[in-house]
């Protein structure tokens, strides 16, 4: 398995022989909306070429719709034969976007060898839930490789520290800038969530991404590595990323 953060959100797998593009995020800086009134999203240029990241990419998996998710940018480079495997709530507008090759999942599918699990997410709590809509995270399988979760864009609920316990992924991709909304919710994951991913699965490897692209994001990643280190996590559990880095697991 080869991981690599892209920006944001947006990461390029290569697994069980496929290689799948998550969330892609693909404006310039400042091409997308603010979601705080600080400054345009995404505030930082993406690594590479637009080109580049779609380059070689047999589908796309997609943990919900949201434009910091699949941007105007996205929709308009990839291709509507493009496979892109996504939630079930999302089937309509994807299609409505022309994007006509769905797998969408309720709760679990078969994709070219790979087998994808649904986890329910939540995208941050009370009122604000109706702002945010439904958001899932996906866990990954396939023939000799490692079992992946991506959390996709939740904080951390009971519902999925029962799962972390129980299944005990090998990798799991945590969303983890703390991002808030309205009256200062949070959406995401932040510093103390993320550690405490990383002591429900003491053996896996946790990689902390949506990090420094959105102007609603709180925690910056020298914030997430210096509250890993005094809690005693390590930088062989942890990883954080920067965009455009390649992980091989």
């Amino acid at each position: 398995m080869k991981i690599q953060l892209i920006r944001n959100a947006t990461v390029k797998l290569q697994y069980g022989g496929r290689t799948l593009l998550f969330d892609p995020y693909l404006g310039e800086q400042g091409s997308g909306p603010s979601y705080a009134g600080k400054e345009n999203s995404p505030v930082v240029p993406l690594p590479m070429s637009a080109e580049a990241v779609v380059e070689g990419i047999d589908g796309v998996l997609l943990s919900h719709a949201h434009s910091d998710h699949f941007d105007a940018a996205a929709q308009k480079l990839l291709p509507g034969t493009l496979p892109v495997i996504c939630q079930t709530e999302d089937q309509q507008s994807l299609g409505n976007k022309d994007f006509y090759n769905l797998f969408p999942v309720t709760d679990a599918i078969e994709w070219q060898g790979i087998h994808i699990t649904r986890i329910a997410g939540q995208h941050g709590s009370g009122d604000v839930l109706g702002d945010m809509g439904v958001s899932s995270g996906y866990l990954l399988e396939a023939p000799g490789e490692p079992s992946l979760y991506w959390a996709g864009d939740t904080i951390l609920t009971e519902h999925i520290e029962g799962f972390i316990k129980e299944e005990q992924p090998q990798v799991i991709l945590t969303h983890s800038c703390g991002a808030v909304w309205g009256d200062g919710v949070l959406i995401l994951m932040d510093e103390q969530q993320t550690i405490d991913v990383c002591k429900l699965a003491p053996d896996s490897t946790i990689v902390a991404i949506h990090m420094e692209a959105v102007d609603h994001a709180t925690v910056t990643r020298e914030q997430l590595r210096e509250t890993a280190t005094e809690a005693g996590v390590t930088k062989e559990q942890l990883r954080i990323p920067k965009d455009g880095e390649l992980l091989e697991m």
